[in-house]
């Protein structure tokens, strides 16, 4: 994979900025007043745009590598959009998060990385953690909806893993960002376009916000970080910060209070990834990307 450019940053901060950023997507979207299908359109061409410009000196080139995991990022966005229209944002959410489930089954077989014991039990902690931020809202009556996320947590896991494939290497590690984002463009193109001459300030900002930065610039930090030296599965494990940020914002700036079980909850999945982060990473320092 080429090398990205040097940064004084370590590559396990990267990660943390990027989840940091994506757990502001929920509020955005409530700030919009369009549909799934047109804030998809609109926040996947601003994130291609914005990917582009920033990684542009890494090139545009793909291979058929490439277009495999640009389609498998390309659905893993549409199947969370379909999951969170068809059952609740919590089933969406937290079913996606099963994505380190996938990675510790599969990660040996698609990228050669050793199965660790403490993987296993870190694993186990965090999902036993989110299922109690979200005791009393969790339901299953809708099936097709929990499919979409249980699939979208599948593909999750397998576009963190495909970032550290050997055949990615020798192209922009952020393609699959660039060109998956342009695949949903063009699919939801129509809806999009359509919605153009009612959309007010407020949706402007906020659909500008999500591809911009929610998206675009945060899967820079997020692919740089882990191909910096940040494992897959501790990238994935990171990443349950965000649906325990998500409500954060929405109790800040709407006013909406998180249960106490959720707090339980959030408190145990923080102090698993951070013992996890620190004992994975005491002794060696990562270096910068």
């Amino acid at each position: 994979m080429q090398k990205p450019e040097n940064s004084a940053i370590n590559p396990l901060y990267l990660v943390l900025i990027a989840v940091f950023l994506w757990s502001t997507g929920g509020l955005f979207i409530k700030l919009t007043t369009l549909d799934a299908y047109q804030v998809t359109f609109f926040r996947s061409l601003f994130a291609a745009i914005t990917v582009m410009i920033l990684t542009r000196k890494e090139g545009l080139k793909i291979n058929g590598f490439g277009v495999f995991t640009s389609i498998i990022y390309a659905l893993l966005l549409f199947l969370f959009v379909w999951a969170t229209k068809k059952t609740t944002a919590a089933n969406a959410i937290f079913l996606q998060y099963t994505a380190p489930i996938y990675i510790l089954i599969l990660a040996p077989f698609v990228i050669g990385e050793k199965f660790h014991l403490r993987d296993l039990v870190t694993v186990v902690i965090v999902l036993a953690g989110m299922s109690l931020f979200f005791v009393g809202k969790l339901e299953i009556s809708d099936y097709q909806g929990n499919i979409a996320a249980l699939f979208s947590g599948v593909f999750l896991g397998l576009y963190i893993m495909l970032l550290r494939h050997p055949k990615a290497e020798g192209f922009n590690p952020t393609i699959a960002v660039i060109y998956g984002n342009l695949i949903l463009a063009f699919v939801n193109a129509p809806s999009g376009v359509a919605a153009i001459p009612t959309m007010t300030f407020l949706d402007w900002f906020a659909v500008s916000f999500l591809g911009v930065v929610q998206i675009g610039i945060s899967y820079v930090f997020f692919v740089r970080g882990v191909t910096g030296g940040t494992r897959p599965l501790d990238a994935s494990l990171i990443g349950f910060i965000e649906p325990l940020l998500n409500p954060v914002w929405v109790f800040l700036f709407v006013g909406e209070r998180p249960s106490q079980w959720a707090i339980v909850g959030g408190a145990i999945i923080i102090a698993a990834i951070a013992f996890h982060t620190i004992r994975q990473y005491s002794g060696r320092r990562l270096q910068p990307t």
